[in-house]
Parts: C-alpha cells; structure tokens; sequence
C-alpha cells in the first residue's frame, strides 16, 4: 500500500504517506531481480494459495505524484498496478486533508488517469469524498460507495470491480454494502498478507512507507537487540 511518491514538503503533517522515488525504484528493481511479477487483484480467489513471487501494488487517493513517478517506472519493469480514485475529486487536490490543516496534493486528472489506464494499471473506487464511512449514515454510505463506482464506470467506460476503504474505516455493515455495489474485493488496511484471509472483501496489505528519522529506527539498523 502506497500513497504518494517523492519528499514529503517541511509542512506537511503525516510524513510516512509520502515514499521518496529512490526508494520506489529501488524497491521496483529489486523486486524484478528477485523475480518477483505482479497480478491483479481480480485473481483475488487465489491468494489463498501459496503464490510464490506474486504479490499486488495499490496506491490510495489517486495522487498526482503516483502518476508522475511511477507510472513509466512500474512499466518499464513490467510491473501493473491500481490506483484508488476519489470519483469527485478527479483533477482536484486532497479536500479531505486540507480542511484539517494539511498540505494541498494534486489528484490525477482526467486525462492522466486515462494515461495510466493505457500504461496497462488499473482504477478502483475509493468513494465519492473520502469520508470515514463508519461514521456516517446508512444512506450517505450506500452513495459514497455506489455512486463512486457508477461515476468512475461512466467516466471512463470501463467495469470498476475494486473498492478500497478510506482510513481504513469499516465494519461488516459497509462490508456488505460494498459486496452488494458489485464490487469483487476491497482492500482494507489492516496489516497482513492475503494468504490468511478468505473473505475478498476484507483484503489486508503491508504499509510501505519511509522510515522515521529517530534513534530508535538508527539503532535497530546497527544494534538490532536494542529495540
């Protein structure tokens, strides 16, 4: 699970959303090298078995960044991906951050989205707002949930089957509210690998994200007994 790439900016309040592009082309690289393939995630009824070398690369909220800096890189080492859009906020920036104080981001536009469409990616639906669908009622959480993939569907003439929930936030109601969308998986970010789970709609990932600068994370790469 990604979310933005390149340095995070002196302001802004949550760091580890940001992976630097060094970083993702070394960890791109390396992957290739130890021939490692991506899949898809319609292939979800499989990840139940083991799946040597496999593995699925999501990024949440359809940052512009991810466009920029990985788009051509994943391609040029024949990697796919998925980016998770917020259907409103298409070719606008972060709203659901920047009301609480945090840096703008610019969202994939239209025609960049269609770019990493041609580039061989994938979309899913990550709401209409990105909101904490747990805390809101039941009608305003059947819309978010099926008007994002209806407007994603009609937008760029394609089936949206992948659902992703902001913040992480769900239960079994949304759940299944997601499963009755039409959806075919949803990605959680509950950490973990798919191998343990059997239901496509609870999907946990593994945070990629830049270490923190702090003793703690310096002395375990020295001094692994200490922490």
């Amino acid at each position: 699970m990604y979310h933005k790439i390149g340095s995070p900016p002196p302001e802004t309040q949550i760091k580890s959303l940001y992976v630097p592009s060094s970083l993702l082309e070394r960890q791109v690289r390396e992957f290739r090298e130890e021939k490692f393939q991506t899949v898809g995630l319609d292939r979800w009824a499989t990840f139940t078995e083991p799946n040597d070398r496999q593995f699925v690369v999501t990024f949440d909220d359809g940052s512009r960044s991810v466009f920029q800096s990985a788009c051509s890189l994943l391609a040029d080492f024949r990697f796919s991906a998925i980016q998770y859009l917020v259907a409103d906020l298409i070719g606008g920036k972060n709203e659901w951050d920047t009301v609480k104080g945090e840096v703008e981001d610019p969202l994939m536009s239209d025609s960049e989205v269609r770019e990493w469409l041609s580039a061989g990616h994938q979309i899913g639906s990550h709401t209409l707002t990105h909101p904490h669908l747990t805390r809101l009622d039941p009608q305003r959480a059947r819309e978010e949930i099926f008007s994002s993939k209806t407007k994603l569907e009609d937008r760029f003439g394609i089936p949206i089957r992948h659902f992703c929930y902001p913040y992480g936030s769900w239960n079994q109601k949304i759940r299944d509210l997601v499963d009755e969308a039409g959806y075919e998986t949803a990605v959680t970010t509950d950490p973990g690998v798919c191998t343990d789970t059997k239901d496509p709609f609870a999907l946990p990932r593994i945070t990629v994200r830049h270490p923190p600068r702090n003793w703690r994370t310096f002395l375990s790469q020295f001094l692994p007994w200490s922490v």
